[in-house]
């Protein structure tokens, strides 16, 4: 967990890996003028955060890397980026954002128009609960930019969570919106919050919203409300590394990364990309494999075969891309084998919303989990469950086109193969 007060915006964060410790990297840190802001992995003891007022590359770079590999174990040392989620705009709200009816969905009411969607259709999620009697186990979790922790769906399954942006206990989306606490929205009107926006939400507080640098809020309440979706009886740990405005530090990301697997987490869902790869982050998913914890990842909004991270770390995360209804790819979404292993619906999904609402979203963050709750149904028609075992259940797909990899995904066909699996017969 990182410690101490958040450093002054004038310095410059460093993501450290060493095999030598905490001792190491204190070394390190007198040597090139940097300060130990704290822990990654908790108590594995090998990656740290540190700052510095001047440049700790270029520091490095004047002969002293090598010395320092060889004396303290460092392993590398990288700059702590500030990441974005980027969101396709949403411009229509869906018929089925308007279909309130309430209905019993394992054990708390939700509306028709969320419980009986299209998305939910497509990949057969009420075949796979209904023939294979199952509704999810495990926890999964969810790292973006929190949840609405009172949401009446959401209640029952969520864990308390973590808040890296804030290193406190707790993974809330309304303490970056203070103005949109339960009670100052109502839901009876629809409107679209700003292009860049995926969110679809009432008109107070689409007026609140508009032209503030929020358009990624609600976003980890959504992606956790469709892990709900797949798997309605797993638990859900919310882990906060993602502001409202939709950026965080990859080293939350990180941090939340270890968090996971310490706190027993089966499943990962992890709605965001980089661009380039990151050692500390492929550290954080080996870490995750070794303890047959399964990673799942948007596959990217970019509508490009380019790699993008976690995604395309082969073998370690499956990729998830976006599909339409009409099962074709969805325009925005990224293809090819690097980042995508199986594709689920992208476009218009319904998905709770903070307030106790729900909102309508289109991009490969809202793809990812549906593979994600999937995997928590899988865990609890057998166990115990690896990263190639699940992503060898899941790639019992509907076969589209080769840019899609396995194709979109089928949740029935997912827990026959993996029901079968070992057994020498297949339906």
């Amino acid at each position: 967990m990182l410690a101490g007060a958040n450093p002054a915006a004038a310095e410059q964060r460093y993501i450290v890996r060493t095999s030598g410790g905490l001792s190491s990297v204190l070394n390190l840190c007198l040597s090139a003028g940097c300060q130990v802001q704290g822990s990654l992995d908790g108590p594995v003891g090998q990656t740290y955060l540190v700052t510095s007022t001047g440049n700790l590359l270029q520091a490095l770079v004047g002969g002293v890397v090598n010395l320092l590999e060889a004396l303290l174990g460092i392993q590398s040392v990288e700059p702590d980026r500030v990441l974005p989620i980027p969101l396709p705009s949403v411009n229509n709200a869906p018929y089925g954002l308007t279909d309130t009816a309430l209905v019993s969905y394992y054990g708390s009411l939700a509306t028709h128009g969320y419980a009986a969607q299209t998305a939910a259709a497509i990949i057969r999620l009420s075949d796979a609960h209904q023939g294979f009697g199952v509704s999810g186990t495990g926890i999964v979790a969810v790292i973006d930019t929190g949840v609405d922790t009172t949401h009446p769906v959401l209640v029952p399954v969520l864990l308390p969570g973590y808040d890296f942006t804030r290193n406190q206990p707790g993974a809330s989306e309304w303490l970056d919106m203070p103005q949109l606490q339960p009670g100052t929205t109502q839901t009876s009107q629809y409107g679209v919050v700003q292009q860049q926006s995926a969110a679809i939400l009432d008109q107070q507080s689409a007026a609140i919203l508009d032209g503030q640098p929020c358009g990624a809020f609600g976003h980890g309440t959504m992606t956790s409300g469709l892990v709900h979706l797949a798997a309605p009886t797993a638990k859900i740990l919310p882990l906060k590394v993602f502001s409202s405005s939709g950026t965080g530090y990859l080293s939350n990301i990180v941090a939340a990364l270890y968090y996971a697997v310490q706190h027993r987490a089966n499943i990962v869902n992890m709605s965001f990309d980089l661009s380039t790869p990151s050692p500390a982050l492929s550290q954080a998913v080996s870490y995750a494999n070794r303890a047959n914890v399964v990673l799942v990842a948007a596959a990217g909004n970019e509508s490009t075969s380019a790699r993008v991270y976690p995604a395309a770390i082969s073998g370690s995360v499956m990729g998830v891309a976006s599909t339409t209804d009409w099962d074709t790819r969805s325009s925005f979404s990224n293809y090819g084998s690097a980042d995508v292993w199986i594709a689920a619906p992208g476009e218009y999904v319904i998905s709770t919303f903070p307030g106790g609402g729900y909102a309508a979203a289109s991009g490969t963050s809202f793809s990812s989990p549906l593979v994600a709750g999937t995997a928590a149904l899988l865990l609890s028609a057998k166990q115990p469950m690896n990263q190639s075992q699940a992503a060898s259940a899941l790639s019992h797909g509907r076969l589209l086109t080769t840019d899609l990899n396995h194709g979109r995904m089928d949740a029935y066909q997912a827990l026959s193969a993996w029901k079968s699996s070992g057994s020498g017969w297949y339906w």
